[in-house]
């Protein structure tokens, strides 16, 4: 077993001031650069392959590219991709020319899109061209002035009838961008301080909010990520090893373990671009020889659906996060391939916080010890002092932690209500044991968890009241048995209407027109009115209590 007392004593922070993603890739170029970066299969199973060496050219010519249409030190580029071959080396480009790198996820709406690069006065965007139906319709109403799309012509005409004759920006491909530059390209001097990308929060209590990350975050990542939860640093022998995440692109979590582990510590990875299927994962985890995987939880449990003894993978390790893994699947795992998934626990603001890393006793239901460095703590949420042992309090870690972030993109009112005392306070609600091991209790506020996607209920009522039967609805979080949470809502109509099965599917469909389709409610409850308090605001408490009778 680990002595975690000696781990936690003997870390130390070592981040060079120069340290910067490109550089390392740079390095990794020029150290191995035959060395295979990147396994990608499409749906179809076509399969294609990036080296270390390919990476670092790429993310020149782009790089270069960017030059050439003024793109340069402190810019903002959103970031719009599917789980693509190309999507390391767009990601590498942008920080190569000392850019911000926002990425968004495929899930949200235009809408959502809109928020974002006018939020962070975005002037350049790259964009699948599968989604540039998700941009067409905001762009004018943003500063976007660059578009480069990813698998895509430059002729403004795309499948469906949508076209960009009204864009008055630059308009083009990678794939052209990158035939034409040269692989190399003298960027500006960059450092662990500057800013490296802007990673908006999942907006559970008012609109999502722009989290401002340096390059020293990948650095961090690869300190405490690396080895206190993958299990891997930079100097194990990484020949036999395949990494898989299944994460999106566009969420903080690719930032976490695609990037901040696999580019960082130079290893191989497995990226796979079709939708999820517990059997087909199954079957890639076997085909493909994959050694650690990092998984959701939702995955997990309809992993533990299927006939596990049916794969004999080459899994050494298994990890998740998310939300917490429940003891089914991960008895499941063990029973069938000797592996325990390890749940780990942390936020976009933040490298990985509390984790079962290699080595110690995973207890069930538990997020595991503190990671080494964080300082990561319990206190009482109104006096800011640590709870003793199987009290609850909120998670919290030193403002002075170099694994978190340090402020959010030009909004001073946030940091200084953020970093006013002596914590940054995360909203999760845990308790630990004599231990030291730390379980999960819920949130602080109303935030609904549904399967690794964080759901503010605000915006699930907004768009649920756009529907003309609904007067009042209140969104909570109800048990579920594959997704660990989905949204529910419980609605008054207004007279006239009547509660069916064909208005619950109006209703959804009007949400899911408001929101990204991901948030809408999945079961709904018609009432005749829903709890208050004196002052009239809804009592969530109260039907969340119901949802877990």
């Amino acid at each position: 077993m680990v002595d975690y007392d000696s781990l936690v004593a003997d870390f130390e922070w070592d981040v060079p001031e120069e340290y910067n993603l490109p550089a390392v890739i740079e390095s990794h170029g020029e150290s191995f650069g035959d060395r295979v970066a990147l396994e990608f299969r499409n749906e179809a199973g076509d399969r294609t392959e990036r080296t270390y060496g390919d990476l670092r050219g790429d993310m020149n010519r782009f790089a270069n590219a960017l030059a050439e249409r003024r793109i340069g030190k402190g810019d903002r580029v959103l970031l719009l991709l599917p789980r693509h071959p190309d999507v390391f080396a767009i990601q590498l480009g942008v920080l190569k020319r000392g850019a911000l790198v926002v990425p968004c996820s495929s899930m949200l709406a235009p809408k959502d899109i809109e928020y974002r690069a006018t939020d962070c006065e975005a002037t350049g965007i790259v964009c699948d061209a599968s989604l540039l139906e998700m941009v067409e319709p905001v762009l004018e109403e943003t500063p976007l002035e660059t578009l480069v799309a990813l698998d895509g012509d430059t002729s403004g005409d795309l499948d469906g009838g949508a076209t960009f004759d009204a864009f008055e920006g630059d308009w083009a491909s990678f794939t052209d961008l990158v035939a034409a530059e040269e692989g190399h390209h003298d960027g500006p001097a960059l450092g662990a301080a500057d800013p490296m990308s802007i990673n908006y929060t999942s907006g559970t209590t008012g609109q999502p909010k722009p989290v401002l990350h340096r390059h020293r975050w990948m650095r961090c990542f690869e300190l405490v990520n690396g080895p206190y939860w993958w299990g891997i640093t930079a100097e194990d022998d990484l020949e036999d090893e395949l990494l898989w995440a299944t994460t999106g692109t566009g969420w903080a979590k690719w930032f976490w373990s695609p990037v901040g582990v696999g580019l960082t510590t130079g290893a191989r990875q497995f990226v796979y671009g079709g939708a999820f299927d517990p059997e087909r994962f199954l079957e890639l985890l076997e085909e493909e020889g994959v050694t650690r995987l990092c998984a959701v939880p939702t995955q997990y449990r309809m992993f533990s659906q299927t006939d596990l003894g049916a794969y004999d993978p080459a899994l050494r390790e298994a990890v998740s996060a998310g939300e917490p893994l429940n003891r089914d699947p991960i008895a499941a795992f063990e029973e069938a391939f000797g592996v325990t998934p390890r749940d780990g626990y942390g936020q976009t603001e933040t490298v990985a916080l509390v984790t079962n890393y290699p080595g110690i006793e995973v207890k069930p239901g538990s997020m595991g010890k503190p990671a080494p460095g964080m300082g990561t703590t319990i206190i009482d949420p109104d006096e800011e002092r640590e709870v003793e042992p199987g009290e609850i309090g909120e998670i919290a870690v030193p403002v002075d932690c170099p694994g978190i972030f340090d402020g959010y993109f030009e909004r001073p009112d946030l940091d200084e209500r953020t970093f006013a005392g002596e914590y940054y306070r995360t909203g999760d609600l845990a308790s630990r044991d004599e231990e030291g091991y730390f379980f999960f209790e819920g949130r602080a506020d109303d935030i609904i968890i549904s399967a690794g996607y964080r759901i503010g209920p605000f915006e699930v009522e907004d768009a649920l009241i756009e529907h003309e039967a609904v007067t009042e609805a209140a969104a909570v979080a109800s048990p579920h048995d594959e997704r660990g949470n989905v949204v529910k809502a419980y609605v008054v109509l207004a007279d006239g209407y009547e509660g069916n099965e064909d208005l619950t599917e109006e209703i959804q469909a009007v949400v899911k027109s408001e929101t990204a389709p991901y948030k809408y409610p999945r079961r709904i409850e018609y009432v005749t009115e829903l709890p208050k308090t004196s002052s009239g605001k809804i009592r969530r408490i109260e039907l969340r209590k119901r949802e877990r009778a």
